[in-house]
């Protein structure tokens, strides 16, 4: 099961049993993606190496790195990562992360769309 709604005021996913969708960073596990909810998403993102810069017009990104190593690249610059880092991504900024064996958890708010998604 995705996601089970339980009652009118909150909602409970099961990352792990969500099926993974591929994005410009590699594989997504998007949870919160139903139209009960327009607040914000939760994605567990496993990184490929040869991840796609892109940037979003409306939507705030919150990275938090579960586990692995690797950086992130913002407007151009790189900026290392690792388990504990967190990053907030503003609409506009150009961005990707890469790394071995990186995962992180991805909060967008609002709720992720995929027609916000552009190649950089």
């Amino acid at each position: 099961m995705e996601t089970e709604c339980i009652g009118e005021k909150f909602q409970i996913a099961r990352l792990a049993s969500i099926d993974p969708t591929p994005c410009p960073c590699g594989q997504s596990r998007r949870a919160f993606m139903n139209e009960a909810n327009d607040v914000a998403s939760m994605h567990l993102v496993e990184i490929k190496r040869d991840s796609e810069l892109h940037y979003h017009k409306r939507m705030t990104e919150l990275y938090y790195v579960l586990e692995g190593e690797g950086h992130i690249e913002l407007d151009g610059q790189v900026h290392p990562l690792s388990p504990g880092t967190a990053v907030l991504i503003q609409p506009g900024c150009r961005h990707r992360a890469v790394g071995e064996n990186l995962k992180i958890l991805n909060v967008p708010v609002p709720k992720f769309d995929p027609a916000d998604e552009y190649p950089a």
